[in-house]
């Protein structure tokens, strides 16, 4: 911790740490967690680099500091292993755009697709699909796949941002979306932008059309820390996605100034799902292992063929 971390904060994360490696616990954090949450777990990272790390960690438990769908996933491809996800309300309402249900309505409207889902879906969702992907990889996976007739769901701007990367391919895309992400327009983006002369635009694929059209680079949250080396001579970047990637980019670029696209840090990007685990939920997760994340043993069976297949392609970024 930093030197100027507060006694209660320094001794909550002195205590994670001391229960962590009591219980041979393994902590993982999505980027858009809040900062002292990064800053104890032993990975921060995207969906797909997290799920790479559950996949190979010699842990017994697993507390994942993420959402329900990332804490699924971790299950599924580790499903000896005890997960934990330190709040129940770290829902995503992407992943409750789609149900089964609709998914398997889908298919039958549209046979003989390929179903390729993004990560941020439900087991249920994962085990009905052929393949996942993520930001990071999600044109790479709709590029390795033999048939030209692809399902893409549940994101419509990823879908969109896809399609276009991947125009040999005939995709036909839900009209599911990440509010935090889709709520950003273009107008606002332009604003900033003039108050910033010169800035560099980074946006992440679930951004609206206009935002992506306009962006100097588009990336999934961990390919924005390899964009922003991309540009050696910026010095100020505008980041358009959830505002608790900023953390992980001040660390790595100290020297360079990172500005939320919609110019407030609190305001529109900030998800309230990825910012209800604190360093308290994981101490008391640790401490009273809750809540376990469990997958029907069918369900799981299915999810994680497609996630395995989805590992199996070299990402993007």
């Amino acid at each position: 911790m930093s030197a100027t971390a507060t006694p209660d904060v320094a001794a909550l994360s002195q205590e994670i740490r001391r229960l962590a490696k009591a219980k041979n616990a393994v902590i993982l954090a999505h980027n858009y967690q809040v900062p002292e949450v990064q800053e104890i777990s032993d990975h921060v990272g995207d969906s797909l680099g997290l799920a790479l790390e559950a996949q190979k960690t010699s842990a017994d438990l697993i507390v994942f500091c993420g959402v329900h769908f990332m804490a699924e996933s971790a299950k599924i491809l580790n499903p000896e292993k005890k997960v934990l996800l330190p709040n129940l309300a770290a829902g995503c309402s992407l992943a409750d755009s789609i149900t089964a249900e609709s998914l398997s309505d889908w298919k039958e409207k549209y046979p003989g697709r390929a179903v390729v889902t993004y990560v941020n879906s439900t087991a249920e969702v994962k085990a009905l699909s052929d393949i996942c992907c993520t930001s990071a990889n999600a044109a790479s996976v709709v590029r390795s796949l033999s048939t030209d007739k692809i399902l893409f769901t549940p994101d419509r701007n990823l879908g969109r941002w896809v399609a276009s990367q991947v125009p040999e391919k005939d995709v036909v895309i839900y009209d599911g979306c990440c509010p935090i992400h889709d709520v950003l327009r273009g107008s606002n983006v332009t604003r900033v932008r003039d108050l910033l002369p010169g800035a560099v635009l980074i946006a992440h694929p679930e951004c609206r059309e206009d935002i992506v059209e306009m962006a100097d680079a588009v990336a999934s949250t961990t390919g924005m820390m390899s964009a922003v080396g991309k540009f050696p001579d910026a010095k100020t970047f505008i980041i358009a996605t959830e505002n608790g990637i900023i953390h992980q980019l001040k660390k790595r670029y100290p020297d360079k100034e990172f500005v939320v696209a919609d110019g407030c840090i609190g305001c529109r990007l900030n998800c309230p799902y990825m910012k209800c685990i604190g360093l308290e939920e994981v101490e008391r997760s640790l401490r009273e292992e809750v809540f376990e994340v469990t997958v029907d043993a069918d369900v799981a069976a299915g999810a994680r063929r497609a996630l395995e297949r989805m590992i199996a392609v070299p990402r993007d970024n």
